[in-house]
């Protein structure tokens, strides 16, 4: 097998619509009146992408800054979409407390998939967040 195989692989599936998800593009992340969103939480991921970001949705403003998430927030987080030119910073633990990540623009639909340490992933682990744009 080429080794140009696997390249040609991936940029198909990357060229083909909805490969992605049922997430929001982040140059979507615009409200109707002209204000932007720094980031936007879901509650539900599917090992589907087509069923990823769906369910309740927390908007975050840019600036916004919560070491302390809601109570029906904190750990049942599961797929993010981070706005255009903006960059989001999660913990583990409540009071940015615990291991921290940064995400950049762009959406991440299964957070099962980015790893939280050696063991553990950042689905339904999210405790704290905190959104810049520039």
């Amino acid at each position: 097998m080429s080794p140009l195989c696997p390249l040609l692989l991936t940029l198909a599936l990357l060229a083909v619509p909805g490969v992605r998800g049922a997430c929001p593009a982040s140059a979507d992340l615009n409200n109707a009146d002209g204000t932007r969103t720094c980031a936007k939480l879901y509650d539900k991921s599917d090992p589907y992408y087509e069923n990823c970001c769906a369910g309740a949705v927390l908007s975050l403003e840019p600036g916004a800054d919560l070491p302390y998430l809601p109570s029906d927030w904190t750990k049942v987080i599961s797929s993010i979409v981070v706005g255009q030119r903006c960059e989001l910073t999660v913990w583990s633990g409540r009071g940015k407390e615990g291991k921290s990540r940064k995400f950049s623009a762009g959406s991440y639909p299964r957070l099962e998939e980015y790893r939280r340490g050696l063991f553990g992933d950042w689905s339904n682990a999210i405790s704290a967040v905190y959104c810049s744009c520039k």
